[in-house]
C-alpha cells in the first residue's frame, strides 16, 4: 500500500499524487481516511485604515481656510486694506488674514482699559466703584471719549494698560499715550475677547459678566460690525472703532471686535481697517469682511 503524503506550504494543502503498489497491473485503491484536497479560503486581509476623525476633520477645515483665502483676497483687491481673524473656542483654532498688519485702534482700544479697570480691582480685592461703573458704562455702550480719558489716567495710563495687555497675553500691541492711537493687530484682538470669557484665565466669574453685559449692551446707532454675523437667535458682543485719520487726508479708520455665541457657535471675531473713504463704505468693507469668516470657515 502507498500512502498518500499531506504537508502544509505557504498556508496551502498539499496532497501527493496517488501511486500504484504491489504487483504490476493491480488498480490502486483508495486509501479509508484519505484528506481530500479544497480550495482554501482566502485569509481575511485587514481592512486599510482610513483618516481618523481628528483627520478628517484637519482636511476639512484646511479646504474651508484654503476657501476663505481665496475669498478674502479677492474681495481686498477691491476694497481698502483690512485684517480679520476669528478664534474658534469650540475647536481652539484661531484663523487670520493678514493677522500681523497693525493698526491704529481708535475706540477698540476701549476693551483694553476695560479689561485693564477689571483686572485692577480683582487686584484690590474689591467691585468697581460707582464712579468707575458709570464712566465704564459711558465708554463701552456709547463710545464716550472724556469717560475713557478719565479710565485710562485713573488706571496709570499707557504703561499700566500695557501692563494689562501683556497678563493677558497680548504681544503685538502697543498702547499710546494718546489712547486711540494705539496700534494693534487683529491676532491680539481676538486674544483680548476670549480673554473676557475664558474661565481659567485672569479674569474672574464677575468680571467676565461685567463685560459681557456691557458690550452686549451698546446704543443701538453702534450696533453695527460683528452684530451683522449673528444668525437669529445667537448672541453678540461689539466695540466699534472709528476716526476720521488727518494723517491720512481725513480717510477713515473702521474696526469693529466682538464676539458671537450660540448653540454651536462661540467665536471671537475682529477686523480692522483703514483709508476708507467713509464711515459708511467702511463699516460695510468690515462687515462683508467678517461675513466672508463665517460663510467660509461655516462656525
Amino acid at each position: 500500500m502507498v500512502v498518500a503524503a499531506v504537508g502544509i506550504l505557504g498556508g496551502g494543502v498539499l496532497v501527493a499524487r496517488g501511486m500504484t503498489g504491489g504487483e504490476q497491473g493491480t488498480s490502486a485503491l483508495p486509501l479509508a481516511g484519505v484528506f481530500q484536497q479544497t480550495t482554501p479560503s482566502p485569509s481575511a486581509s485587514p481592512s486599510p485604515t482610513g483618516p481618523s476623525p481628528e483627520e478628517l476633520a484637519a482636511q476639512a477645515r484646511a479646504k474651508r481656510v484654503k476657501a476663505l483665502d481665496a475669498a478674502l483676497k479677492k474681495y481686498a483687491k477691491t476694497v481698502p486694506e483690512f485684517s480679520v481673524a476669528v478664534l474658534d473656542r469650540e475647536t481652539g483654532e484661531t484663523y487670520a488674514f493678514r493677522g500681523d498688519e497693525k493698526y491704529e485702534t481708535a475706540s477698540v482700544v476701549k476693551v483694553q482699559v476695560l479689561a485693564c479697570l477689571l483686572l485692577t480691582a480683582q487686584d484690590n480685592d474689591r467691585k468697581v466703584t460707582s464712579s468707575e461703573d458709570a464712566l465704564a458704562k459711558k465708554m463701552i455702550r456709547y463710545s464716550d471719549n472724556a469717560a475713557t480719558t478719565s479710565l485710562f489716567s485713573k488706571l496709570g495710563r499707557a504703561s499700566a494698560i500695557g501692563a494689562c495687555n501683556k497678563r493677558l497675553g497680548l504681544t503685538q500691541t502697543k498702547v499710546s499715550s494718546s489712547w486711540g492711537l494705539t496700534r494693534t493687530t487683529v491676532k491680539d484682538q481676538v486674544k483680548l475677547l476670549d480673554a473676557l470669557v475664558d474661565d481659567d484665565g485672569e479674569l474672574n466669574a464677575s468680571s467676565r459678566k461685567y463685560a459681557d453685559t456691557l458690550m452686549s449692551t451698546v446704543s443701538a446707532d453702534q450696533d453695527w460690525g460683528i452684530p451683522a454675523v449673528a444668525a437669529a437667535g445667537e448672541e453678540a458682543t461689539v466695540k466699534n472703532g472709528w476716526l476720521s485719520r488727518s494723517t491720512e487726508g481725513g480717510l477713515w479708520i473702521i474696526n469693529t471686535v466682538g464676539r458671537v455665541t450660540g448653540d454651536d457657535v462661540n467665536v471671537s471675531v475682529a477686523v480692522l481697517s483703514h483709508a476708507n473713504k467713509t464711515m459708511s463704505g467702511g463699516i460695510k468693507v468690515v462687515e462683508k469682511a467678517a461675513k466672508l469668516t463665517r460663510t467660509n470657515l461655516k462656525y
